[in-house]
């Protein structure tokens, strides 16, 4: 074969190969552009190739609708984002409970370390500190939390549910339940791998120091000391405290009180974003300004409505689910979308600047929180962008006549009005 017999070959080669790219690409369909699809579509001409035969656990499964049969939409994979504190193991103590989802058991979560606490009514929580800042949302009840700043200010607050704390990395604090069935709360730290049961305790560093240390540092006798605990207490069983202006008052400092409150009240806050569809909280540096490497947002969508098309430019995203029944589509370059379900207690993660969307599929409201280690809540609405890029720009991506277009809401509206 000559070299003009070959170009000749390769020719056809490749405009055989385009013309059959032109028929699979003019054969995808409305809501199924990918050839094969990946849903039940495929098994139209062979329902049988749908079923499921061998080993399965249904009610395992019957959480997960989406994934058990995906939508056609749907191409390619993505590292797990789903999690949940339901099938995490409780560490149990007589005063109350925890239990954690770190970066160990859920890889994609590297900005973001969950736990879910439960103290009973006088349940303590040991004076401790952190090397990760700690974030909490109260999701039941009543707690005390104390707090002290470096200049040695102390901070003493209650608060309950639908409430926020926050302190920075390193900040010695402590939290106890309160009457009448004490409290329940989601901690958030602004690192992955950060562990709950990994923290600076009172107790383990006073048994771990000579007794003659402590006396020389505290100024009693070495005796003053024979009873303390040799373990640590981590979360342990004790009276109610006092009145909380009696605490305050007795832990005042000539310094004052610190300048910026380590509580926010974020579910009786202002509304960020509403529609007829649900509406957005947001609690930031702006509004909560003690809360320098932690942002969030209280999203509540009705029935049938949605958390619109939108990414996050400066954050991974964490989601604790605590209300309601929701079914989220991520997406990513690929191009891959995957679609999962989400139920009270579960955990969601999406890396900065992924695409996605939140629809309420149950029958009550569903809320949820977003959670970001940054100081700025920062969101793009795809709606917002493509109704401020010029009609003629979007109407020759889309195929979209100008007044299709011009409908579009034309805000960042953050649920979609039903």
């Amino acid at each position: 074969m000559d070299d003009i017999t070959r170009r000749l070959v390769l020719l056809a080669s490749t405009v055989s190969g385009m013309a059959a790219a032109m028929s699979a690409s003019s054969a995808a369909t409305f809501g199924n552009p990918d050839e094969p699809p990946q849903g039940a579509i495929n098994t139209q001409d062979n329902p049988r190739g749908l079923t499921i035969p061998g080993p399965q656990n249904p009610i395992l499964s019957g959480q997960f609708p989406t994934s058990v049969s995906p939508p056609a939409t749907d191409v390619g994979a993505l590292p797990q984002f789903w999690a949940s504190f339901n099938n995490a193991q409780r560490r149990i103590h007589n005063g109350g409970w925890a239990r954690q989802v770190t970066q160990e058991s859920f890889p994609i979560s590297t900005t973001i370390a969950g736990v879910d606490m439960r103290l009973a009514a006088g349940g303590i929580r040991e004076m401790h500190w952190h090397q990760a800042a700690e974030w909490a949302f109260m999701t039941y009840g009543n707690c005390r939390i104390t707090v002290l700043d470096p200049q040695g200010r102390a901070y003493v607050a209650d608060v309950k549910e639908g409430d926020l704390w926050y302190f920075p990395a390193g900040y010695p604090h402590s939290l106890q339940g309160l009457e009448p069935d004490g409290a329940q709360f989601v901690l958030c730290f602004d690192e992955g791998h950060q562990s709950e049961y990994d923290t600076l305790l009172l107790n383990e560093w006073m048994a771990h120091t000579p007794p003659e240390i402590l006396s020389l540092n505290f100024g009693v006798p070495a005796e003053a000391f024979k009873n303390i605990p040799l373990n640590d207490t981590y979360i342990f069983q004790s009276q109610l405290p006092g009145s909380l202006a009696a605490d305050q008052a007795a832990v005042a400092s000539p310094a004052g009180p610190p300048p910026n409150p380590f509580v926010f009240s974020l579910t009786r806050g202002p509304i960020t974003k509403e529609t007829k569809g649900g509406k957005v909280q947001i609690a930031d540096s702006h509004n909560f300004k003690v809360s320098t490497t932690v942002a969030a947002a209280l999203v509540t969508v009705k029935p049938g409505g949605m958390r619109e098309m939108h990414w996050h430019p400066n954050a991974d995203e964490w989601q604790y689910y605590i209300k309601g029944t929701g079914q989220m589509t991520v997406f990513q370059t690929g191009p891959k979308a995957v679609t999962t379900n989400f139920n009270p207690g579960d955990i969601g993660y999406i890396k900065r600047n992924l695409g996605h969307y939140i629809k309420n599929v149950g029958a009550d409201d569903l809320v949820f929180l977003e959670v970001f280690r940054t100081a700025e809540y920062q969101d793009f609405s795809l709606s917002d962008w493509i109704t401020h890029t010029p009609p003629q720009m979007v109407s020759a991506h889309l195929n979209l006549p100008a007044d299709m277009i011009a409908r579009f809401p034309q805000t960042n509206a953050g649920v979609m009005p039903l």
